[in-house]
């Protein structure tokens, strides 16, 4: 294998912004910014999100944003600073990296992931079973 996914993150943690759970927070209870759930539905499910936070599945994130996608989502072509989260935070780094390269700007992702958030003490909301 030429590249795996330890030299696909470096390279997109490297040109891109990353955000810890405080500095989140802080734009979020400002307005400043749209936070993107990348997760799975089952960890949303299992685990909660954070309030507030737009799910966009990570496999649908070029879709949603793209304007000449028939899956495309509005929300991604409002001009706002958006803020990519998943578990850990390599999914939301290279949808970062990717949504940046897509012209999307500004946006970062937390560092650290959702892990992070709840390891900050800061709040998670349930979500119900479908």
């Amino acid at each position: 294998m030429k590249v795996g996914y330890r030299q696909l993150l470096e390279a997109a943690n490297s040109s891109i912004a990353t955000l810890d759970a405080a500095e989140v927070r802080d734009l979020m209870d400002r307005g400043e910014i749209v936070l993107v759930d990348l997760r799975d539905i089952r960890e949303l499910e299992r685990d909660g999100q954070i309030p507030g936070a737009v799910h966009c599945p990570r496999g649908m994130l070029e879709f949603w944003i793209d304007p000449e996608s028939p899956y495309h989502k509005p929300i991604f072509s409002e001009p706002r600073r958006f803020v990519f989260y998943c578990g850990s935070g390599w999914r939301s780094a290279l949808s970062t990296k990717t949504a940046q390269d897509m012209g999307l700007t500004p946006v970062a992702h937390l560092g650290g992931g959702f892990k992070a958030w709840r390891e900050a003490g800061f709040p998670v909301e349930a979500i119900p079973k479908a």
